[in-house]
């Protein structure tokens, strides 16, 4: 497969998939590469005649041999390498700073917050080792990313305080230039803790579901009691006091709520910078189920349509997911590997134990090692350099290969139990957001060429990556 066709109502698009090119299209056009294979031009001619004129097809064949060409359609696959460095450089962790919750999440992967385990803090001695792990980790790369997560790591805040005045010391012995992140629920944030966040550029993500119905049957109190009026007053306190910057509103979609846009909507009157996840919960009652796939197709798409309205209209909302990279994407090795989990990217629990991600925490059999041994499991590390869509049978073919980069390996093993088999349903609505995704920066890209003047070519617009 060399190219992808995709369609959101009137807007028609095409990938490149081995250059990355995308080209907006006409009808003519889409039709045409419904049967073009860069050679067949006489069997295109026949299966298209009288349904278009002779001219039309003729001119709009030799536009597409044009960007042959080029290299931007049917182009030859990337050169790429079969493994990564046996020494990778560390670029992210996560330190699980609170084994604990003041929530109780129906959907939460990681039990509650104990992750099966006991209820646990980080002390600030296993931190600053943590620290120290990431910055050796990553040799001579400058930047690098940590995130405080949980449970909720509020519970242990002067711990996340210690964390962060020491990552800013380092990072002026070091010369390393150090992002942090931190995931919380919002119901512990204060006016106190905010100021710390915020003066100490701190990311946030913050956790919400959407509409106070829909938050509220999954995210809960010990007691059962809704969370989302108490998140909701933190949240909008934070966003405020950093004028909006720096944040994500971050959700799940379960069973419960496949027609996630109007969630969206809701969270949009919070925070304009917006991530909805469907939830990975085999079993479940809240497990999303085949007959939940057309609905959510349909969502994506309506998504999408609202999306552009209300660019258009000045009320814009960011949806991360839709926020793919024509113009200057991943890396090859980020293109191939994804999040790096096992090679490039560790999680530290409270006790020091050192896991391929966040994610994995808690399942045995994933555990690499600890900050006193240091990585002993290198039979895992390799088994995660290898595992990328070179590797993964089904990723081989597939044409949004190189913008998943096979998926999420926690829900691959999760649900198949092997890191090389991915999440089939999970790839599914993947590729269903990432063509709502690509058409709707097509076609923004479009808008705005046209709005400088700038003359797209075949019929509408093409993007070059």
């Amino acid at each position: 497969m060399l190219i992808h066709r995709m369609r959101l109502k009137d807007d028609m698009a095409v990938l490149d998939i081995n250059s990355g090119a995308v080209h907006l299209v006409d009808e003519t056009a889409y039709d045409i590469l419904g049967i073009y294979d860069g050679e067949n031009d006489k069997e295109v001619k026949e299966a298209l005649k009288g349904r278009y004129e002779k001219s039309a097809i003729e001119e709009a064949l030799s536009e597409l041999h044009e960007l042959k060409k080029k290299g931007l359609l049917f182009s030859e696959p990337l050169d790429v390498p079969e493994t990564f460095s046996e020494t990778p450089v560390l670029k992210s962790l996560c330190l699980h700073v609170a084994h604990d919750c003041n929530l109780r999440c129906c959907y939460c992967f990681a039990g509650t917050g104990d992750f099966g385990g006991a209820r646990k803090l980080m002390d600030k001695a296993t931190a600053e080792k943590a620290v120290e792990f990431a910055i050796k980790g990553s040799r001579r790369r400058h930047n690098l990313e940590l995130d405080l997560f949980g449970g909720e790591p509020i519970m242990n805040f002067p711990v996340v305080e210690h964390i962060v005045r020491y990552v800013r010391k380092m990072e002026k012995e070091t010369g390393k230039n150090i992002k942090l992140t931190l995931t919380t629920n919002g119901t512990l944030l204060t006016d106190e803790n905010i100021k710390f966040l915020n003066d100490n550029r701190v990311m946030l993500v913050l956790s919400l579901d959407g509409k106070k119905e829909t938050h509220d049957a999954m995210r809960t109190f010990k007691g059962g009691k809704g969370s989302f009026d108490a998140a909701v007053r933190g949240f909008k306190k934070v966003i405020e006091s950093r004028e909006g910057k720096n944040y994500y509103l971050r959700g799940t979609y379960t069973h419960f709520n496949t027609r996630f846009t109007d969630d969206i909507l809701a969270m949009a009157e919070v925070g304009k910078e917006i991530s909805m996840e469907p939830v990975v919960a085999p079993g479940e009652k809240y497990e999303l189920t085949e007959d939940d796939m057309p609905v959510i197709f349909g969502e994506y798409e309506r998504l999408a349509a609202i999306y552009l309205k209300k660019r258009r209209e000045g009320d814009a909302f960011d949806f991360f997911h839709f926020n793919v990279a024509l113009d200057n994407g991943p890396c090859v090795a980020k293109r191939l590997a994804g999040c790096g989990a096992g090679h490039e990217y560790f999680a530290i629990t409270p006790e020091g134990d050192i896991y391929p991600c966040h994610q994995f925490v808690g399942r045995e059999k994933y555990k690499m090692g600890t900050l006193n041994t240091g990585i002993v499991r290198q039979d895992l590390v390799k088994m995660f350099c290898c595992a990328h869509i070179l590797t993964k049978e089904e990723c081989r073919g597939c044409w949004a290969r190189f913008f998943c980069s096979g998926g999420c390996h926690a829900n691959a093993d999760l649900v198949n139990g092997d890191i090389k088999k991915p999440y089939g349903y999970g790839c599914r609505l993947q590729k269903k957001r990432l063509e709502c995704a690509i058409v709707v920066q097509a076609v923004l890209m479009a808008e705005a060429a046209e709005g400088n003047d700038m003359r797209p070519s075949i019929n509408n617009f093409t993007y070059e990556k």
